[in-house]
């Protein structure tokens, strides 16, 4: 066990966990934060995406204590009401089926959308290419992603 600061949400938090405890279950177990989902605990499935200085990185596959200083952000820390137009944008297009992966894959949609201010299907289509949904929203998604890119232009 070490003592380990990590920069979490905007947040300086220090846990107790040895320096291999992978993100996830830091965030999940040390901190309460359970929007990130445990998928496949190998980083095939993406629902355990987080940012990580502004990145995506799956979190079952980054120890706690690679991260330093480095910044996390979680889907607590995108918005803690929703109010993150991605968020609505998954909201209006009914993305959300079980709403297992979902945390994931918004996150997924945040750091495709914070280098590509309008991504087209292929470059979505990429980002989403190792994010599984298992209820089959893949056309849902791309049309949320589009939609957040089309009400920024506005």
């Amino acid at each position: 066990m070490a003592r380990i600061t990590l920069v979490i949400n905007g947040e300086r938090r220090t846990v107790d966990v040895a320096p291999e405890t992978p993100l996830l279950w830091v965030l999940r177990d040390s901190l309460a934060l359970t929007g990130t989902k445990y998928g496949c605990g190998v980083g095939v499935c993406g629902a355990c995406t987080v940012h990580v200085d502004g990145a995506a990185a799956r979190s079952c596959q980054v120890p706690a204590g690679s991260l330093g200083s480095r910044p996390v952000t979680t889907i607590e820390g995108l918005s803690r009401d929703g109010s993150h137009p991605i968020q609505r944008a998954w909201l209006a297009e009914e993305v959300s089926q079980c709403g297992f992966c979902q945390p994931g894959q918004i996150m997924t949609a945040a750091a495709l959308l914070s280098t590509s201010a309008r991504p087209t299907d292929d470059q979505i289509d990429e980002a989403f290419a190792d994010n599984v949904c298992r209820c089959g929203t893949y056309q849902r998604v791309r049309r949320a992603v589009h939609r957040v890119a089309r009400e920024a232009k506005r």
